[in-house]
């Protein structure tokens, strides 16, 4: 007989089973729990960069070494050195931990023993309705209801998984969960959310509160409520993974970091999260533009001067000498629609734009609904930066008598009263999606922007295979101006250190 593995904890190396006894054959299978655990690191690394993480091969060996000295013994250990072996900025977190969870679940390294049993399943296929006597779930409700006013995390954790097992499977065929797992439909069984007065209920009972600390607690009980049905989600889409494959899951169900989030299926909370990458990224954008200033100001090589040089050594070229450049730094225009859905992508370019303003001699910022005005001066307050869209729709003349966006018009204002803010020395950015609400785009005017200017660059925030629909003149405008897709935040970073003349 082989010898009982060793216990888990202590790494890939000890996975392996030990030594056999004298009289029994060597095992063959004995690397198979290394081999699995080498696929679990490797799918984790392929996913992450799969999302844009930036991860080369020295991190991922140090992954390795972390597995190795860390173990499996403690979860939320090994969770923080594999992101401290594999991430480079805490911005990337979130979707380290969605996409740990699927490659490195709750059961992996741990014995049977401690893994919790499932449930099972109830008879009735039928839920009850909610208000109708339903004992599983009031038991769950109880226990949760416990577990958050304790602010045991572990309890949350089980009762995660027991209440995706009890009411978040669904499928068609005679197997429950055959077809998937759903945390909305357990979420929506349990209600988490109405436990809010029987928790305070609860904390109050346990230590006296004032008017004051009853709106701590309330918040901070909904804070757990939150973080319990991210637990919630994070279980279903595992479970989902198990069937489908983790690294289809981790690409299709993960939220993607904030610099991908796409400007115009961004939330409030997601451009909140957005607004704070404008300063690292200004800062990123402002070394590249220097370092290709500091190129160009070395300029062409002087052949005569070369030459001259040269009759000193022999004839030999040895110290080329330049035409010395001194190139002006750029003015900067932005043209930008602030209505709808692109207003978050014109708002977050407005405010990276603002906070590069040291790389430009001169930056002026227009904003245009259906007609053009000019906001530089709303930039500089220094006021909340998620208020900029509504300051500027309230205080800016951006609308005439209609609400909806008409770029021929707001092109033909610009061209007709603002046109002195462009020159020869002069970048136009145009910020929208070119639907003109099948008004006339006003190619003319555009023109007489781009004759004047040094250059004009249109950034789209849609994708291009929906500039030929609608009210889309995309394809127009792009005849007369360079137009690019501008669909997120890393995107804007490249097209903007790429484009912009020095």
């Amino acid at each position: 007989m082989t010898a009982e593995p060793r216990p888990t904890g202590a790494g890939p190396a000890a996975l392996q089973p030990t030594a056999p006894g004298p009289s029994a054959p060597a095992p063959a299978p004995a690397q198979a729990p290394l081999a699995d655990t080498a696929a679990r690191l490797t799918g984790l690394v392929r996913a992450l960069r799969g999302h844009g993480l930036r991860i080369g091969p020295a991190e991922t060996v140090d992954a390795a070494a972390v597995l190795d000295v860390l173990g499996f013994a403690d979860r939320e250990r090994m969770r923080a050195g594999l992101a401290a072996a594999l991430l480079r900025s805490e911005t990337q977190r979130t979707v380290f931990d969605a996409t740990f969870d699927l490659f490195f679940p709750l059961g992996v390294g741990t014995p049977e023993a401690v893994r919790a049993d499932p449930l099972p399943v109830p008879d009735d296929p039928e839920p009850p309705r909610f208000g109708r006597p339903d004992p599983l779930r009031d038991d769950l409700r109880d226990r949760l209801a416990a577990a958050l006013a304790a602010d045991d995390r572990a309890a949350q954790a089980r009762l995660a998984g027991e209440v995706v097992e009890a009411f978040g499977r669904y499928g068609a065929g005679s197997t429950p969960g055959s077809d998937g797992w759903s945390a909305h439909q357990a979420l929506g069984r349990l209600a988490p959310e109405t436990l809010l007065a029987r928790i305070l209920a609860a904390l109050r009972t346990a230590g006296s509160a004032t008017d004051l600390s009853d709106l701590v607690l309330a918040d901070e009980v909904r804070r757990r409520i939150r973080d319990f049905r991210a637990l919630v989600t994070g279980e279903a889409r595992r479970r989902v993974a198990e069937l489908r494959g983790a690294e289809r899951i981790a690409e299709r169900a993960v939220a993607p970091t904030v610099d991908r989030i796409d400007f115009l299926y961004a939330g409030r909370d997601q451009l909140t999260e957005l607004r704070r990458t404008v300063h690292p990224l200004a800062r990123k954008l402002a070394t590249r533009l220097a370092a290709r200033r500091r190129r160009a100001a070395r300029g062409h090589i002087d052949l005569r001067r070369t030459l001259r040089r040269s009759l000193g050594t022999g004839g030999v070229p040895l110290r080329p000498v330049h035409r010395l450049r001194r190139p002006a730094r750029p003015e900067l225009v932005l043209l930008c629609d602030v209505s709808g859905s692109v207003a978050g992508f014109a708002d977050f370019t407005m405010l990276l734009v603002q906070a590069m303003s040291e790389q430009f001699s001169k930056v002026r910022v227009f904003a245009f609904v259906n007609r053009t005005a000019e906001v530089t001066d709303l930039l500089g307050t220094g006021d909340d930066p998620a208020r900029l869209a509504a300051r500027i729709l309230t205080e800016a003349k951006v609308t005439g008598h209609h609400g909806n966006s008409d770029y021929g018009s707001a092109l033909g204002d610009f061209a007709g009263h603002h046109l002195d803010a462009v020159g020869p020395r002069t970048c136009v950015l145009v910020l929208g999606d070119a639907r003109t609400n099948h008004r006339d785009p006003n190619l003319d005017a555009l023109r007489r922007i781009a004759a004047r200017a040094r250059r004009v660059f249109w950034l789209n925030p849609e994708e291009p295979s929906r500039w030929p629909t609608g009210d889309s003149a995309a394809h127009a405008y792009a005849d007369v101006v360079e137009m690019h897709s501008c669909r997120n935040a890393r995107r804007l970073g490249e097209l903007i250190g790429r484009l912009l003349p020095v």
